[in-house]
């Protein structure tokens, strides 16, 4: 069936042979081409997420970092860390490291290198009829013409609107005439495109070693960073073994330290030791309050583990070891709340996911850790930088303490589930702190409650802790859930704000479901995208 005859069941998007999901359904569409044309899924992946990086440029972009999951039809699974690494030279940091700013900006950017690495492991193992440069081409014509101003683009435009005018290079760029741009304008990205236009003929690295490497150093120096070209040039994304868990009759795989992928694997482990479907309604206040509680248990872990192994020796295998995992079960009452005070992570990113014919995986998160990252535009580039390196700690007892080189703590954390040793889904979401809520309230009802990909995703969610604009420990929960569910919780020793429906602070998650039937996906309603196939 060719793409304009996909067939949808409960508003997933089924296809007999392809898939390819995204926020953004034009990014989507162009990654579905890339497979029409004989590309593997990691082609697929990195011309949606080079689209991505010019149609969703609030979330994701070249001056960030980025994650694959990668498995064959076999199901034989590795990973690729794309984490730039802290400055050689630091600024002297006092009391905070900012959140926004040139001060914000103190770790390189490792997208670009992760998109190269894949496409030379896929082109070898998997093979390809499509060049490096072609999975550019789209993102680059797109840059040059412009695309039209999303929803979600204008939202959090609007929502930084006061602090924009500080950000180094910012408005000149992502203004209209003096203000912000509105949904369904047309946002043309000049320099941005001339720049995907040398990496596409430089090739990967071409980012981080010569000519653009000299000006995105000079560009971010010209507002007082520290970066220097040897901290480009020491950028790489590390190909690793991934981490599993399993859970009822397949295998969950994630990314390992130092993203939080053994904080989603380890709340996935607790629940194992319930049994959801059997005794818990989908839906109900105790749905609700055991994944709650779950996400507890593995959060006060969290932050004595999720750090750069190259400079703090901790063991995530062990947070994974079933009887830790039973340990931390029985610390959960099923009639009554933890109290609630964890520090939390603020984030924002892009989720893709494709499969090719030939049954061939990619699960990617690619991100600018806030909203519009540091807000600070690199030279002449057109590159957006990120401020990941906000995320480190200044205290030197923490596992997370900024050093250079080091890389910091990510929330990143895509995954792949395997069912009978083949992959069956691909899943990952935008949101930090969130996502391993959310990925827990998906995986649940995909696995557990056998929801099709729009079912799990359109169904109320939640959100524990702090968020950018709510700074209480309380329990968020879509007005969905129901006024019952709610009275209930609260009851238990929830302390609940209620968020609107189809919050946008509540993930945008996508998942492709392989089953012997065919393909099912959905991207997030909450986003700007779908799942797209054949």
């Amino acid at each position: 069936m060719n793409c304009s005859q996909r067939q949808t069941s409960t508003r997933s998007t089924f296809a007999a042979s392809a898939m390819v999901t995204s926020p953004h359904t034009l990014a989507s569409e162009e990654g579905l081409k890339i497979l029409k044309q004989g590309g593997n899924a990691v082609d697929a992946v990195i011309a949606t997420a080079a689209m991505l990086s010019v149609t969703y440029p609030h979330f994701n972009g070249l001056g960030g970092d980025a994650f694959m999951l990668l498995s064959n039809a076999e199901g034989e699974v590795t990973t690729f860390s794309g984490i730039g690494q802290a400055f050689q030279h630091l600024p002297n940091f006092k009391d905070k490291i900012p959140k926004r700013g040139i001060d914000s900006a103190i770790t390189t950017a490792c997208t670009v290198d992760t998109w190269g690495k894949a496409y030379e492991f896929a082109s070898k193992k998997w093979g390809s009829q499509v060049s490096w440069a072609a999975l550019l081409e789209p993102a680059i014509q797109t840059a040059y013409e412009g695309s039209l101003v999303t929803a979600s683009q204008q939202h959090w435009l609007q929502e930084r609107e006061n602090e924009i005018k500080q950000w180094s290079g910012f408005e000149a760029l992502f203004s209209n005439q003096g203000k912000p741009f509105r949904k369904g304008e047309r946002f043309k990205q000049l320099e941005l495109a001339q720049t995907l236009q040398y990496i596409a003929q430089h090739g990967a690295r071409s980012f981080y070693e010569g000519d653009l490497a000299e000006r995105i150093v000079k560009g971010l120096q010209k507002y007082g960073s520290c970066i220097c070209l040897d901290d480009l040039a020491r950028t790489h994304t590390r190909q690793q073994d991934p981490l599993k868990l399993a859970y009822r009759n397949g295998i969950l795989y994630s990314l390992p330290l130092p993203t939080q992928g053994v904080t989603t694997l380890q709340i996935m482990g607790i629940l194992q030791q319930f049994s959801l479907a059997e005794n818990i309604s989908e839906g109900s206040a105790q749905y609700y309050h055991l994944l709650v509680e779950a996400i507890k248990q593995a959060f006060l872990d969290r932050g004595n583990v999720v750090a750069d192994p190259d400079f703090v020796k901790t063991n995530a295998e062990k947070l994974l070891d079933n009887d830790y995992l039973k340990q931390k079960s029985a610390c959960i009452s099923l009639t009554q709340a933890l109290p609630w005070h964890e520090i939390y992570q603020h984030g924002d990113t892009v989720y893709i996911g494709a499969v090719d014919e030939k049954g061939n995986c990619v699960s990617m998160l690619q991100t600018i850790y806030y909203d519009w990252g540091s807000g600070v535009i690199a030279g002449d580039t057109g590159i957006l930088w990120h401020n990941r390196g906000a995320s480190f700690s200044l205290n030197p007892n923490h596992p997370n303490v900024l050093k250079p080189f080091k890389r910091p703590f990510h929330t990143l954390n895509p995954g792949i589930y395997l069912k009978d040793n083949r992959p069956h889904l691909l899943f990952g979401t935008q949101g930090a702190d969130g996502q391993p809520q959310t990925l827990a309230a998906i995986l649940t009802r995909l696995i557990d409650y056998a929801d099709l990909p729009f079912e799990a995703l359109e169904k109320p969610r939640f959100l524990l802790g702090k968020t950018f604009s709510n700074q209480n420990d309380t329990l968020k929960l879509e007005s969905n859930v129901g006024q019952e569910v709610i009275q209930t919780l609260t009851k238990m020793g929830h302390e609940i704000d209620c968020l609107a429906a189809q919050s946008p602070l509540a993930g945008q998650p996508g998942v492709i479901q392989i089953t012997d039937k065919g393909i099912y996906a959905a991207h997030d309603p909450r986003s700007d995208g779908q799942a797209v196939g054949y």
